[in-house]
């Protein structure tokens, strides 16, 4: 127990501390105006109104309202903030990738396997989308 709460420590912090830089990035001009710094909705932050919506609209072509929900909460935290809404996905990314070693080291019992592939999935998921890079690629 002592060992995997330790290396989910350690994968926190290291995914965390990679991808760190990223909060001093902007918005990017393409999607992020229709995600978050043109869209009214999200802009008002946690609202019952903004609820509504995120659960009704297939804005952006997609239903997904817990990325609605999670860009409303980040208006509602940081305003237009960018560093404040990239703060957020990197947190998110490095929880996800201690769930992985969690989730990984109840099914296998394998504290070492478990954890090289959480952490493989920590640095090369983000190669694959753009999640960190700007906002829109905060699917849920």
């Amino acid at each position: 127990m002592r060992r995997g709460f330790w290396l989910g420590v350690l994968l926190f912090a290291s995914v965390l501390w990679t991808f760190w830089p990223a909060i001093n990035n902007d918005f990017v001009g393409y999607d992020d105006p229709l995600y978050i710094t043109a869209n009214f909705h999200v802009q008002q932050g946690l609202t019952w109104e903004g609820l509504k919506w995120a659960l009704s609209s297939s804005e952006a072509a997609n239903w997904h309202p817990v990325t609605w929900l999670s860009h409303m909460l980040d208006c509602q935290l940081f305003g237009l903030a960018a560093w404040g809404h990239h703060l957020t996905s990197i947190v998110l990314h490095s929880v996800a990738t201690v769930l992985l070693f969690v989730v990984l080291k109840r099914m296998t019992g394998a504290d070492l396997q478990s954890f090289l592939v959480a952490l493989f999935f920590g640095y090369i998921r983000c190669g694959w989308n753009r999640w960190l890079g700007w906002q829109n690629g905060r699917t849920f």
